[in-house]
This record gives structure tokens, C-alpha cells and sequence, in this order.
């Protein structure tokens, strides 16, 4: 029941880990939010992944693997500790699908071996320069996979499942390391927001879980924001715009009206650490109607109520401004500060500390500024910190991972599963 740091056992696993990173990031799993509040997963492509995994779980060695209709697919991994010594089950969970704000098909990832240091560019005037990024820097020498450029990697989160499947297998490999049961968890539709909407909670085991869905190495997240949208109508009044003095309500100006409200010094690129924000997300309709959607986050509970009678009030004055017209506000919770909760659980905290130090290197602890299936999950009733799977630049053409990262996040899972065979 020994803990592992990252040099005993990066030669086991490291060529293993890229193999099947590089070959998860080259299936097309891209979500469409367009469709997944209705459909689960929301786009066929994400069972192709989900499949291939189901297969490879089994390979390796698991042999309960179950994907459900929905493309949740659980597996169980027994544990090797006397009757007497039983612990709580944990799980590791990661999502197969990567976000559409960049192109995720016909992946050509990049490998660095070794980075020699030197920016690194590629197609469409992407460049990577080591002198604006510190992280990319420090893996001079090292393996670092990037994108061509005209897509972006998918790291987030195909490094995840890549890291959790490695880990999984070493400990096939190795049954004489101690265990409790394992459950893996892998989920479609995380990005679209949606992915934990049709979840079967109740056939989870796990006591505790963890999602491998951070970014930098060393990261790990216990807290992340509280999250909303509001879905914001409006309604206006049509006539030929040959008549429409004093008679037309434009839906589409008062939209416009709406986004000009928004304080810009409160946008996603106007803030950064423990700052909330609001942004418009999407936007369509016409003359008669349009239709807003605008995302907003807080880390404080009462701050999110205070942006929410914000948003409210916007709306209001909107309408004052559009005699005739109407605006209607419809707020929805998408997930919750998982502080909530884990500060009720310390010695999983703990213990996920522990299992980075041991692999190595100094626990970065910061907030997540956004979610995870985790966040849903903890909310659930089942606390799940989230853990570093090594990405960069997230969701765009530059993203970019470092091997040694994901070979540390390996290592961790396995100081977790080692450490809860321990007694308390």
C-alpha cells in the first residue's frame, strides 16, 4: 500500500498513456448544445469513443462494463482487501465529448519529442511562444502534444479518460497493490452543460468520486462557481417600416438594447480569480421576437442571487424603453458551488492533497472558474473534487498538453486508490 511518486512510475506507463491519448483525440466527439437538452448524448459521433472504451475496459481487464441508452457508461473494478478491511467505494470519472466553439473533426495532433524550447507555430498563424507561457517553458526537453493548428487537441477531456484507463490498467497489471473497489465513470455532453441531466446516480457505488477534468499539472479544484443562464424573451410589435413611426417595437434592438447593459467590467475577459461575471451566450430571432440567452457565474451564493434581480431589473428597463413591447426572464441553476459540500467531507480533501504531494510536486489549489460533472455529481450527493488532467488554452486551436502532466495525473489516480486502501 505504498504512494507513488511520478519517476517510479513514468517508464511503466508514459508510451502507453500517449498511445491512447493520441488515438482518443483523433475520434470526433464534438457535442451540439443546440439539441442536448433534448437528446443524450447530442450527437451520435460521442459513441464511437464511448464504445471503443466499453471495449478497451474490458480488454484490460474489467469486467463489469455497462453503457447504458444515454451513453453513460460505468465500469467496476473489484478490490483485493481482506472482508475485515473493506473501505468505501470511489469512483473516477471523465467526459468523451469536446467543445464546438473550436473545429473537433479530422484531429492531427502534433508531438514535440523533445520540445526543443523554441515557439512552436502552426497552421493559420497559431503560435505557441514559450516567452508568453511559462507552463510551455518548463517542458523544454519533455513531450508536449499540440494540435496542427486547424483544430483544436480535445485534452479536455480525452486526456482524462486517456489518464484514468492507463491508471486502471497498471493496476490490473499489478494485483498484488492494494485496493478497495473502483468504479469509472465516463460521461457524453459534458460541455454542452447537460451531461449529468439523465445521469443514473443510483447505480453508483462510490462513496467519494473525482473527475480528471482540470487543467495546469498540480492543480487541484475544490470549488467552483455558482452557475445560472437566463433565457430572456422579448417581444416586439411588427409593421412595413414604411409606416412604423410611433407603431414598431424592433424584438432585435431591444435585444441589443439588453447586451449594452451587460457591465463590461463584468465579462469573462474583464475578470479573472475569485471575480463573477455575466456574458451574452447566444442570440437569434427577428422583427416580432428574439431570444437571449445569457450565462452568469459567482463564487458567493448571495452574489449570484444579487446578478439574477440584476438581470431582472435590465429587463425592466428594457421594456420601459419599448413602450409596447415585452421582455420575459427565465432563470435557470445549472450547477453549484461544490464547496458546498466538500467542506463537509475534509478527508477527501486531504487525501487528494496528500496523493499530489506524493507524486512529486506541490498542490496548486485554486477555484474552477467554471464546472464540471463533478460539480453536478457533489451536488447529487456524492462529493467530487476535480483533479489536473494537464490541458492548456481549453477549447481552442492552440490547446496543448505535456506528457509528464498526464503521467502525474496517472500517478495520483493510482496514490488515491492506494491511500483509500489504507484505514482511516
Amino acid at each position: 500500500m505504498s504512494l507513488y511518486d511520478y519517476d517510479s512510475i513514468k517508464e511503466d506507463i508514459a508510451d502507453e498513456l500517449l498511445e491512447r491519448f493520441l488515438r482518443y483525440v483523433r475520434i470526433y466527439t464534438t457535442s451540439d448544445e443546440a439539441v442536448a437538452e433534448e437528446k443524450t448524448p447530442s450527437t451520435e459521433r460521442q459513441w464511437n469513443l464511448l464504445r471503443l472504451l466499453e471495449s478497451e475496459l474490458k480488454e484490460i481487464g474489467v469486467e463489469d462494463v455497462s453503457l447504458d441508452d444515454f451513453g453513460y457508461l460505468i465500469a467496476r473494478l473489484p478490490g483485493n482487501l481482506p472482508a475485515s478491511e473493506q473501505v468505501d467505494p470511489i469512483g473516477f470519472m471523465a467526459h468523451v465529448d469536446t467543445n464546438g466553439d473550436a473545429p473537433g473533426e479530422n484531429v492531427q495532433p502534433r508531438i514535440h519529442n523533445p520540445y526543443d524550447g523554441n515557439v512552436i507555430k502552426l497552421k493559420d498563424g497559431i503560435v505557441l511562444d514559450p516567452a508568453e507561457s511559462p507552463l510551455l517553458a518548463g517542458y523544454e526537453g519533455q513531450t508536449v502534444i499540440t494540435t496542427d493548428g486547424s483544430t483544436l487537441l480535445g485534452a479536455d477531456d480525452k486526456a482524462g479518460v486517456a489518464e484514468i484507463i492507463t491508471a486502471v490498467h497498471w493496476l490490473c497489471r499489478h494485483p498484488e497493490e492494494a485496493r478497495g473497489d473502483l468504479e469509472i465513470i465516463f460521461t457524453p455532453d459534458e460541455e454542452t452543460g447537460t451531461g449529468m441531466n439523465r445521469f443514473p446516480v443510483e447505480r453508483l457505488r462510490s462513496r467519494y468520486c473525482f473527475t480528471m477534468d482540470g487543467g495546469e499539472e498540480g492543480e487541484m479544484e475544490t470549488e467552483c462557481y455558482y452557475a445560472r443562464s437566463a433565457r430572456i424573451l422579448f417581444n416586439g410589435r411588427v409593421i412595413h417600416p414604411g409606416s412604423a413611426r410611433g407603431i414598431m417595437v424592433n424584438a432585435v434592438t431591444m435585444a441589443g438594447a439588453f447586451i449594452n447593459m451587460l457591465p463590461r467590467n463584468e465579462s469573462p475577459e474583464a475578470t479573472d480569480g475569485r471575480y463573477g461575471n455575466y456574458w451574452p451566450h447566444k442570440v437569434k430571432g427577428g422583427l416580432e421576437n428574439a431570444e437571449l440567452t445569457v450565462f452568469y457565474r459567482s463564487f458567493d451564493a448571495d452574489d449570484i442571487l444579487r446578478r439574477t434581480e440584476a438581470l431582472k431589473s435590465f429587463a425592466s428597463a428594457v421594456e420601459a424603453s419599448f413602450p409596447g413591447g415585452t421582455v420575459t426572464v427565465n432563470i435557470k441553476e445549472q450547477y453549484r458551488n461544490m464547496r458546498e459540500e466538500l467542506d463537509k467531507h475534509p478527508l477527501v480533501i486531504d487525501r487528494l492533497r496528500k496523493a499530489v504531494l506524493a507524486s512529486g510536486i506541490e498542490p496548486i489549489e485554486r477555484p474552477i472558474r467554471g464546472g464540471t460533472d463533478g460539480s453536478r455529481l457533489t451536488a447529487m450527493g456524492i462529493p467530487t473534487p476535480n483533479i489536473f488532467a494537464g490541458g492548456v488554452n481549453f477549447h481552442s486551436r492552440s490547446e496543448w498538453v505535456a506528457l509528464p502532466a498526464m503521467v502525474r495525473a496517472a500517478t495520483v489516480i493510482l496514490n488515491l486508490i492506494s491511500d483509500w486502501a489504507r484505514p482511516k
